[in-house]
């Protein structure tokens, strides 16, 4: 049975990955090389383990979540889409089952705010992991003066993690925000989409979701 690691250890997976972030790179958008799909594998698998699901759909998960941003290769509009397509190929050339591709693809087709419906397990546990990877090592610009909104509010975070209360049934996204940087304000104007979906996607587990940023909760 293929497993999270083969699909680590693919060369081609590798280059699409490098250069679906030299792309981004070029449009001066934060990190999504290997730091941030790994990160996001290893969050989207906390998440599942800590709900009890069983050991090969938190597998899945984890493959979702280190290629789900593959589709940045072809184009950033729409690159849910492609790379869920370009995951099709891959995952059907090495041999993985029509029922393991079809929800691996279905949760990279379902993972951007613009167009993403946490449709199953999986897919709420990649919009969860890849939603709350906010953090200052994510911004390449190193000119301060010249951050964008993205670049400001990334490096503004200073701590950042996403846990499960027991108490609160919920999952809860805990930041410390330096407002030199970004205000809570700039943090809402291009992430509420977003935690509107992480909600969602909390939802569709079963659980609650919790935004808390300084101390105070938000959402």
């Amino acid at each position: 049975m293929l497993t999270y690691d083969d699909i680590k250890k693919n060369e081609a997976i590798k280059t699409y990955i490098l250069k679906a972030d030299e792309s981004l790179i070029a449009l001066g958008y934060t990190e999504h090389s290997f730091a941030h799909v790994t990160k996001v594998a290893e969050t989207a698998a906390y998440v599942l383990s800590t709900l009890g699901y069983p050991e090969r759909e938190i597998e899945l998960a984890k493959i979702a979540a280190y290629l789900h941003d593959i589709g940045n290769l072809i184009n950033r509009i729409d690159h849910a889409q492609s790379g869920a397509v370009m995951a099709f190929r891959i995952l059907d050339k090495m041999g993985f089952s029509a029922d393991e591709i079809a929800t691996v693809c279905t949760a990279i087709g379902n993972h951007d705010e613009g167009t993403a419906v946490p449709v199953n397990a999986i897919s709420a546990a990649l919009i969860l992991a890849d939603k709350s990877d906010v953090r200052r090592t994510r911004v390449r610009n190193e000119n301060i003066t010249g951050f964008d909104i993205h670049d400001r509010v990334n490096y503004s975070v200073t701590t950042s993690s996403l846990t499960y209360s027991e108490e609160k049934r919920s999952f809860v996204l805990d930041m410390t925000i330096e407002n030199e940087y970004c205000s809570v304000m700039d943090y809402f104007e291009i992430f509420l989409e977003r935690m509107v979906l992480c909600r969602k996607a909390a939802e569709k587990l079963g659980v609650g979701f919790r935004l808390i940023i300084n101390e105070q909760r938000l959402v």
